[in-house]
């Protein structure tokens, strides 16, 4: 996929979920988004499984298992900053204040799983063809509940709808960004083994999933259509690579 088309896709599926609650009257509380959130979560743990751990394992860094861990942590440090609005959770009350440290907390989030991205486009990751796609299309599946979440946050502060957008438009730069930062700088330059950040966006993404699978049941109730939605996602994830 063309480089412009991506950064296009990534800024557009943060658009998506700003529309989804601005012009169709939908939340993070909604049925319907508690389950597209556990699609996204069944998409996310399938191509983690299918794709992005074997992928890992062949690149053969040493402790890669520790780096993926460390990005486990990283995310969970990050929640407390950010209220979990990285699975699409968030705290809602009518005319608080901007969370500028929420924002920060979900802008550092973004940067970080951008950056191994670049870093496969820029040939700096050696890996399988498909596996380009499948970050790409986690990284999508997993943008839209987040911007859906953080718009759901926005309208209820005191900013107005233009600024409200204007942030959601920044944070929309994020990920763009950190594939920029990925694709004109290699892990090497800075110390690092090429496959690390690939490891801790791995380990970000196994916290992200298995939280949005666990937190979209009501009392944690089986729920069939929530387990129909995760094996779509799963299916998709297997389906397309």
């Amino acid at each position: 996929m063309n480089l412009t088309l991506v950064f296009l896709g990534l800024f557009l599926s943060v658009i998506a979920g700003g529309l989804i609650v601005s012009y169709f009257n939908a939340t993070n509380k909604s049925h319907v988004i508690k389950l597209a959130l556990s699609f996204s979560g069944g998409f996310l743990l399938a191509i983690i499984f299918q794709h992005l751990l074997p992928d890992l394992y062949h690149e053969g860094a040493e402790k890669i298992g520790i780096w993926i861990l460390l990005g486990f942590l990283v995310q969970l440090v990050l929640e407390y900053f950010s209220g979990g609005i990285e699975h699409g959770h968030v705290h809602v009350h009518k005319g608080q204040a901007f969370p500028l440290i929420l924002f920060l907390a979900l802008s550092v989030h973004s940067i970080i799983e951008g950056i191994p991205l670049g870093n496969q486009y820029a040939g700096i990751i050696s890996e399988h063809q498909h596996a380009n796609g499948s970050l790409f299309w986690g990284i999508i599946f997993h943008q839209i509940p987040v911007s859906i979440a953080l718009m759901t946050l926005l309208i209820s502060t005191k900013l107005s709808t233009i600024y409200s957008w204007l942030v959601l438009l920044a944070f929309a730069a994020m990920t763009p960004i950190g594939v920029l930062f990925g694709f004109y700088i290699s892990p090497s330059q800075i110390g690092l083994d090429v496959p690390i950040i690939l490891a801790v966006v791995v380990g970000m993404f196994l916290h992200i999933s298995t939280t949005i699978i666990f937190e979209t049941s009501e009392n944690h109730k089986f729920n069939f259509i929530k387990l129909i939605s995760i094996l779509l996602g799963c299916s998709l994830a297997i389906i397309m690579y």
